[in-house]
């Protein structure tokens, strides 16, 4: 067994992901010996599989709507806003040396649209900064009042006069988020709610000949309209991808809080799918009952309304004979199409996740665990979520910077 030395100044950083760093580089800065000890073989793994789409850093709507995202979780995300929003974002990416710009659709990304070179840039200037760092180090609670790590060497015991935690959540185990400190912090006292898929897909019963015959087709220009805890109908356009297991992709990752929770509530949860947005009920319902001659009706609404493919087949898979052969019920059903969702895929499978450490188990600064004083937690492992396009990332920032002030802040009031 191996045992670094105690320095009351050195600050252990556990996790190397965006949350983890961003608090590292506010500690080093803060002048504390700062060391970023992570299970895998190098930093940011999350980070670097998630730019591979597309680096979205984060959002340039207008910062009330930005904080609305994070929903009732708004008042405590606030906070870490104030001190750096989506602008300053951008102003610290420039910082390092990375340019971005404005897509179509207010997300912000580098103009290269990489996540490696941020990442290079940025672990170069914390090694400048001082900032030490130990791969493949998993961390494995404490013994007495030092951490433990099991290392390719052995065990290790770390003393160190501060501790952030930043070991993501429960999604993509593969790269280092497995959720395996829910169960060390619980034993320890600190409040920890269950780590549920956020940002995922969900399951629905297709038929065998759906599955095989529509399986990774994509609805693109379509809507989706749900109800809310109140039974107020709420509707979002967009587009998604029909997989063998149900459905999934932006569209349905944006509405994948309150659909999980109704079916926490009820066992599922209905959605109604509007295939042809576009296109007001009163056209739809026209051009459906439209003399179709010797035409079948699948080519009818193929020619005069585009249903064809997926469509045409959600239609055959989600209606009676008898509804898809009445012209006002087909009509309806183009504009309303009832899928009724079992289930949320696996949480591994998850973009990101929600629950983890209750903000109650914190201490009055937000970051401090109330039960373990000196141990302070950022990112994901807190319990908030957010839709992508650019909230997870700017959040996780924020919060990474928020853990870093409130433990030199703890440090400095025991010198």
């Amino acid at each position: 067994m191996n045992q670094h030395s105690s320095h009351t100044q050195r600050v252990a950083v556990i996790g190397g992901g965006p949350a983890g760093l961003m608090a590292a580089e506010v500690l080093a800065a803060g002048g504390a010996q700062v060391d970023v000890y992570d299970a895998m073989a190098s930093s940011g793994r999350k980070f670097l599989l998630a730019g591979k789409g597309g680096m979205n850093i984060t959002h340039s709507e207008d910062l009330s709507a930005f904080r609305s995202r994070y929903r009732e979780r708004e008042p405590q995300v606030a906070r870490w806003l104030a001190d750096f929003d989506p602008q300053a974002v951008r102003a610290w990416i420039h910082g390092l040396g990375i340019a971005t710009f404005v897509g179509s659709s207010g997300r912000v990304f580098p103009t290269d649209m990489k996540a490696a070179p941020l990442l290079r840039a940025w672990l170069h200037r914390l090694r400048e900064a001082g900032v030490r760092f130990h791969m493949r180090h998993r961390w494995l609670g404490w013994q007495d009042d030092c951490l433990r790590f099991a290392t390719p060497e052995g065990e290790l015991l770390v003393a160190a006069g501060a501790t952030v935690l930043a070991l993501g959540g429960g999604s993509w185990a593969r790269l280092g988020s497995d959720g395996a400190w829910t169960g060390i912090l619980a034993e320890r006292g600190v409040q920890v709610a269950p780590l549920r898929p956020a940002n995922c897909g969900f399951e629905l019963d297709w038929s065998a000949h759906f599955r095989e015959r529509h399986a990774g087709a994509p609805l693109s220009t379509v809507a989706i309209a749900w109800q809310d805890p109140d039974g107020a109908l709420q509707r979002r356009q967009g587009q998604f991808v029909v997989t063998e297991t149900g459905i999934e992709g932006s569209l349905v990752y944006a509405l994948s809080a309150p659909l999980r929770e109704q079916i926490a509530r009820t066992g599922s949860a209905t959605i109604w799918l509007d295939l042809l947005p576009d296109l007001d009920a009163v056209r739809v319902a026209t051009e459906v009952a439209r003399p179709r001659g010797s035409r079948s009706l699948s080519s009818h609404l193929g020619g005069r309304l585009g249903i064809k493919g997926v469509k045409a087949g959600l239609l055959h898979e989600c209606l009676s004979k008898e509804d898809y052969a009445d012209p006002a019920r087909l009509a309806a059903a183009l504009k309303a199409l009832p899928l009724v969702l079992r289930r949320t895929r696996p949480l591994d499978e998850a973009i990101s996740s929600a629950g983890g450490v209750c903000f109650e188990a914190l201490a009055q600064d937000g970051a401090m665990l109330r039960a373990l004083p000196g141990v302070f937690v950022a990112g994901e492992m807190l319990d908030w979520e957010a839709p992508t396009g650019g909230y997870l990332l700017t959040a996780c920032f924020g919060s990474g910077r928020a853990a870093g002030r409130a433990a030199l802040d703890w440090l400095s009031r025991r010198n």
